[in-house]
Parts: structure tokens; C-alpha cells; sequence
């Protein structure tokens, strides 16, 4: 499998930005998809967003589709998440991760992946 560290993570300003990173290491990063989730204070985990291994799918969470913006350098094997546009419901702690199996927005909805990494915090203050 493959070991996900999260950078990037800080506080900004409602409407500033912000560019999360995730680095990949141990075996082939582009046989997997990669992804991001977030989880907020008291509240459940969810999807944000997802791209496959080529870079030609991708999902977004109806909340952030249109701010947000996942890409990927597999040369690099690192994975992107430009959030533009911050407001203050985007604070949450944000994870990155890694799936080998079929590339299905169902799956990545309901955080059916194999491996996370350890968090990154984003707070966007009013």
C-alpha cells in the first residue's frame, strides 16, 4: 500500500484560498485513485473530492463543486486540492485517500477506500 501525508492545511479569511497537498509514498501511486475528505466538529466524515489514476474522472461533493479543484502529478506522485473561495462550513480537518478498486462515485461517496492519511486542518475564520 501506498503511506499519504497531508500538508497545506492553515487558517485564512472567508473568500481567501488555500492549496492542500498530499505525497505519496511505497508502492506504484498511479495505480491508485486519490481523493479527499473532510470532517468538521461533531459532524460525520465526508466526500470532497476524487480523481482516478489518469486524471480523466473526477468527482466533486455538490458542496464544493466549482470552488474546489483536485489534480494530480503522478511524476510527483502527489495529489492537489485548490479550494478557492473558502467560507467558514469548509473548516474541518481534511484527509487524503487512496483507493485501487473500481473507480465509482458511490464508493468514494461512502468513503470505501483503502487507505487515509493523517489529517490536515483548514479553519477559515468569519
Amino acid at each position: 500500500q501506498v503511506q499519504l501525508v497531508e500538508s497545506g492545511g492553515g487558517v485564512v479569511q472567508t473568500g481567501g484560498s488555500l492549496r492542500l497537498s498530499c505525497a505519496a509514498s511505497g508502492r506504484s501511486f498511479s495505480g491508485y485513485a486519490m481523493g479527499w475528505f473532510r470532517q468538521a466538529p461533531g459532524k460525520e466524515r465526508e466526500f470532497v473530492a476524487a480523481i482516478d489514476w489518469s486524471g480523466g474522472t473526477i468527482y466533486y461533493a455538490d458542496s464544493v463543486n466549482g470552488r474546489f479543484t483536485i489534480s494530480r502529478d503522478n511524476a510527483e506522485s502527489t495529489v492537489y486540492l485548490q479550494m478557492n473561495s473558502l467560507k467558514p462550513e469548509d473548516t474541518a480537518d481534511y484527509y487524503c485517500a487512496a483507493d485501487q478498486t473500481d473507480f465509482t462515485y458511490t464508493r468514494w461517496l461512502f468513503g470505501l477506500v483503502e487507505v487515509w492519511g493523517q489529517g490536515t486542518l483548514v479553519t477559515v475564520s468569519s
